[in-house]
């Protein structure tokens, strides 16, 4: 009969050594493989959610995917030699969650955006082969001592070819709301943009300790995300960089169409903020390098004033055209 594992077991090839944490689904224990010696860690399912089909199909999927990914951004999945019961064997990083480093204060600039950068070239890294991990945030980021770092956790992560979720016969709506999409939260799949906009989300709490929408209510969040405008970092911090501001707001577009298009592009702004230019407050405009960003529904209003505009000129013009004055020499047509 499968029981809860604990400390000093033997698990397969794998002997329990720690417990690193316990959540309301899984404990995750420090390992030693007993076959090459290395510490690992282990990711062990509740005894009750073992035979749950949902959540068995889930984690099948977070192993299937953790398996075919390689970055040194991206904790690597393991592959024991036979199973037993349900588990998720991974490398261990010896390090702690962003999380934990930010713990409700700002980071340094620079190790912000340095932080960001790596997370950006993992997330760039999936979006090659054609992984979404739609659950960018804080806690799924582990940071080493040397600075490292790794993305975990793609339980809802979802592999673009397939047309399919990883935990199939759930409701899209799936993540964390803080740093969901509003695509997400209006149901749909998500993309690489989604996990830009989680991204920046990240970016923007990491830079001022807080985040653009503020509402214990997970609703009223939610419905804030779909239907208002992000506060901008300059809210909390006065004097905030205005180029970085610029990335953070475009990267953090209610409408996906006026994001990044991708994690490569905005690392590409990332590798030198300077260079961007800051958003011009009255428009929204700005914040893509080499030339300025403007939003779809802007750049619609300005083609629509300008139709109008050249119209009026038009009026205008043929309203003042001089009339030729009668020949005297010409005898006035006759009226029929």
């Amino acid at each position: 009969m499968i029981r809860e594992p604990t400390v000093g077991e033997r698990l397969d090839q794998y002997e329990l050594t720690e417990l690193l944490a316990r959540s309301g689904m899984a404990s995750i224990f420090k390992a030693t493989d007993t076959f090459s010696g290395i510490p690992v860690a282990l990711k062990i399912p509740h005894v009750q959610y073992e035979a749950d089909i949902v959540f068995s199909e889930r984690f099948r999927r977070e192993e299937e995917i953790g398996q075919k990914l390689d970055h040194p951004g991206v904790v690597r999945v393991l592959k024991p030699r036979a199973k037993s019961r349900m588990y998720l064997a991974m490398e261990f990083v010896e390090g702690r969650s962003l999380r934990a480093m930010m713990s409700g204060r700002r980071l340094p600039v620079d190790q912000a955006l340095d932080l960001a950068r790596q997370v950006c070239d993992a997330l760039a890294y999936l979006e090659a082969h054609g992984v979404v991990h739609r659950d960018v945030k804080p806690e799924n980021v582990l940071v080493t001592a040397e600075g490292r770092a790794k993305l975990i956790d793609f339980g809802i992560a979802l592999i673009e070819s397939e047309r399919r979720l990883t935990w199939a016969g759930l409701s899209h709506t799936v993540g964390t709301p803080d740093y969901m999409a509003p695509e997400q939260i209006r149901g749909r799949r998500g993309d690489a943009r989604t996990d830009v906009y989680a991204l920046g989300m990240l970016l923007y709490e990491a830079l001022t300790g807080h985040l653009p929408y503020d509402s214990a209510n997970p609703r009223a969040l939610m419905k804030a995300k779909t239907s208002e405008p992000p506060r901008p970092p300059s809210y909390h911090v006065p004097g905030f960089d205005p180029s970085l501001e610029a990335i953070i707001l475009r990267a953090i577009e209610r409408d996906p169409r006026d994001r990044y298009p991708d994690a490569g592009a905005l690392l590409a702004d990332l590798e030198d903020p300077s260079a961007v230019p800051p958003r011009d407050p009255t428009t929204g405009a700005g914040g893509a390098r080499g030339g300025p960003h403007l939003s779809r529904r802007l750049v619609l209003g300005l083609a629509a004033a300008a139709a109008l505009l050249g119209l009026a000129a038009l009026v205008a013009l043929s309203a003042r055209q001089p009339v030729a004055p009668a020949d005297p020499g010409r005898p006035a047509a006759r009226r029929r």
